[in-house]
């Protein structure tokens, strides 16, 4: 690759692209926290204020800093958010395409979006590109695209520069090679960020990866930070199931909140605490434990997942996620049979390969390079003519004489497996002290890691045999919004098209959990949902809108239990499902499967199945919440202690405001019993000063529920 242009100035490189190319801008930048925001501002900025240009941006999930939508609420965030986001700089077209006021020379178009913001966004739902993510690099690439823009973590200078697309190596190469394969000119530029962690392995790539690369220490800002959520009883519920259908010694996928962690805790909680975790699965499992995995984690597990997250990196250093895998097929085979006992090189390894016909005999190059790169023989071992040589011993390249087999066991052998990998992801997003546990990371821990293309995490295709031999045993976990009773899953759209996410890389999961013989697919979700519509079941007879067919139908996990669906007939399916289902919808759900001739008339629902309730659930993890074992932020908290009781609070207020009866009861009661808040939340929230009927009523309202 060429050097690149080193450009100083942000606005300098808008200057450049303006003058570089002609006509409209189509602009690809990353999903979640690799976009160069300061580089999109100032190139968005001088479009919008030049309507002879036209910006088209792609992209997916652009992230924007908590807003209050009350005025409660924006007191409340305020401290808060600066706190957080430190010096964050929110992108102005996420404003604009908010508020309803993309200028007509502007288009954005995302594949994914962040979860509910933009329902009755009449602009960002017909911009929506509707596409699994394995296959939105393709899907970019045919826009037109002619500028992909990055931000790059970075180590050393001048000569000696290192680039990293940290957080973002899933698209881009994939983007940059289709767009020139189809022959036209795409300008790409990287933008140092020097907050960014420096990934290796897969995510770091030469400065001439790009024809421009943005030095301004403008460029350097605070990543996009969301806290931790609070792990409720239910989540910890769906977590205690997922985690029991992990096996020792295979791969896991999870995603991001508070479900993530809710499975991070409940598999430390397995490992460390075996007596304790069998007691809180006897509590909440009234079907047995039959089937479960219970065992503490003795091999350890592979994180194999496109989104990398706190969970994850929490599980490394408990040494949970441990069990290396390596980039050959016939090495990985060769660990998984046992056939090479561990990671330590032994005389064993090298006849091993051999045996395997994955080295010859007489070696070649490419067997040395290999031998070399793995550290089945020292980095110091050069091949010349027929002979292999350290500087200090000279042996045959010939295995089979005995005398050289003899040398190179005896003074060539490398002492460890090198190059393995515990977690490969596509993309990170977590908290603050997850980003910087990450940049302080010590390198020989981080080089575990493996950022890579997303084409690689999410599916088969290509390098299929490596794929196969270092996924095995896969937990492939995602959640989803709703299940239809016949098993089919709703997780990116409403029944009437709007969009609430997008499918994101849920369908290539699902279809490799399928094609891996080893593999279970767990779909989760909780099993009911409340908004201003009411309570309402997630467990459905049918939906509008599925993301996936049931015909892919496999494990399902709600708060209530785990409904194997695999290979079962719809009949069998309708109970397994009716049997997880919240209690308060079971009635209706047995009449309307019956009514469509999926379940025999005389049906009844098991009686050990009629107590799916809330309040049952939050009883049975309560003991075990008080014992330390589960607790609210299992992986610590952004909030202060003051914070959290007014964010529940709040909560419970906000929750009050789609239910007119509820908030009326609420409010005589509060202003029956008068009570009152500490001074200090009273100035946090603007209410320390009484000017109107509804702050007295809001105040007593905020002080009745903390």
């Amino acid at each position: 690759m060429s050097s690149p242009l080193y450009i100083a100035s942000i606005d300098a490189c808008v200057d450049h692209i303006l003058d570089t190319v002609h006509g409209p801008i189509v602009m690809g930048i990353p999903l979640g926290v690799g976009k160069p925001n300061p580089l999109v501002n100032a190139l968005y900025r001088r479009i919008k204020a030049d309507p002879s240009r036209h910006l088209r941006i792609i992209t997916a999930l652009s992230l924007e800093k908590p807003v209050g939508h009350s005025d409660l609420e924006k007191n409340f965030l305020q401290p808060l958010v600066e706190r957080i986001f430190g010096d964050y700089p929110d992108m102005d077209y996420v404003k604009d395409l908010r508020a309803g006021h993309l200028p007509p020379n502007i288009e954005v178009q995302e594949f994914f979006m962040k979860t509910g913001d933009y329902l009755g966004n009449a602009a960002a739902q017909m911009g929506h590109i509707s596409t699994n993510y394995t296959y939105a690099a393709r899907d970019m690439a045919m826009q037109g695209m002619n500028v992909l823009a990055q931000a790059v973590g970075a180590q050393g200078e001048g000569e000696g520069l290192r680039l990293s697309l940290s957080s973002n190596p899933d698209i881009s190469a994939a983007v940059l090679h289709s767009v020139r394969a189809a022959g036209q000119s795409v300008m790409a530029v990287g933008v140092i960020n020097h907050k960014m962690p420096f990934m290796p392995n897969g995510a770091e790539v030469t400065p001439g990866f790009f024809d421009v690369v943005v030095t301004d220490p403008a460029g350097t800002h605070d990543i996009f930070a969301p806290p931790n959520n609070k792990v409720t009883a239910a989540d910890y519920a769906i977590g205690l199931h997922a985690s029991s259908l992990v096996m020792d010694g295979g791969t896991l996928q999870i995603g991001i909140g508070s479900l993530g962690d809710a499975i991070g805790q409940s598999l430390l909680v397995r490992d460390r605490h075996a007596a304790e975790y069998r007691h809180i699965l006897e509590a909440i499992c009234p079907a047995g434990l039959a089937g479960r995995e219970l065992g503490r984690f003795d091999i350890g597990l592979y994180g194999c997942s496109e989104m990398f997250v706190n969970a994850f990196l929490r599980l490394i250093e408990a040494g949970i996620i441990r069990r290396e895998v390596y980039g050959d097929a016939v090495l990985q085979q060769l660990l998984n049979s046992g056939r090479i006992a561990d990671e330590s090189v032994t005389p064993d390894t090298l006849l091993a390969l051999l045996e395997a016909k994955r080295i010859r005999s007489p070696l070649s190059d490419d067997d040395v390079a290999f031998l070399k790169h793995f550290g089945i023989l020292r980095a110091q071992v050069v091949m010349d003519s027929q002979h292999l040589s350290d500087g200090e011993h000279r042996c045959s390249n010939n295995l089979h004489d005995p005398t050289s087999w003899a040398c190179i066991s005896q003074h060539l052998l490398g002492s460890r497996l090198l190059h393995g990998i515990f977690m490969t992801g596509g993309f990170f997003l977590g908290p603050r002290d997850f980003y910087e546990r990450m940049r302080t990371m010590a390198p020989q821990d981080l080089a575990k890691i493996d950022m890579t293309h997303i084409d690689f995490i999410n599916q088969l295709y290509g390098d299929d045999a490596l794929k196969r031999a270092q996924r095995r045993k896969a937990s492939f976990m995602n959640t989803t919004m709703m299940v239809t009773l016949l098993g089919a899953a709703v997780s990116d759209a409403l029944e009437s098209g709007q969009v609430v996410s997008g499918v994101g890389g849920q369908y290539n999961f699902v279809a490799m959990s399928h094609a891996l013989h080893d593999a279970r697919l767990i779909m989760m979700l909780r099993a009911t949902h409340d908004n201003k519509d009411g309570l309402k079941s997630s467990i459905v007879w049918n939906y509008g809108n599925v993301t996936i067919p049931r015909h892919l139908r496999d494990v399902v996990i709600t708060e209530y239990g785990v409904a194997e669906l695999r290979g079962q007939s719809d009949s069998e399916v309708v109970k397994r499902l009716l049997a997880v289902a919240d209690s308060r919808f079971q009635a209706e759900l047995v009449k309307q499967a019956k009514a469509h001739g999926k379940l025999e008339a005389d049906y009844e629902i098991p009686e050990c199945f009629r107590h799916n309730l809330p309040e049952v659930i939050a009883a049975k993890i309560k003991p075990w919440a008080e014992a330390g074992l589960l607790p609210d932020f299992p992986f610590g908290t952004d909030l202060t202690e003051d914070e959290l009781h007014m964010v529940r609070a709040m909560k419970k207020l906000k929750h009050a405001s789609h239910h007119p009866s509820e908030l009326l009861t609420m409010a005589v009661k509060s202003l029956w019993e008068g009570k009152e808040a500490p001074p200090a939340y009273l100035e946090r929230l603007g209410l320390a000063e009484v000017h109107s009927f509804k702050d007295r009523v809001i105040r007593r309202l905020f002080a009745n529920n903390l």
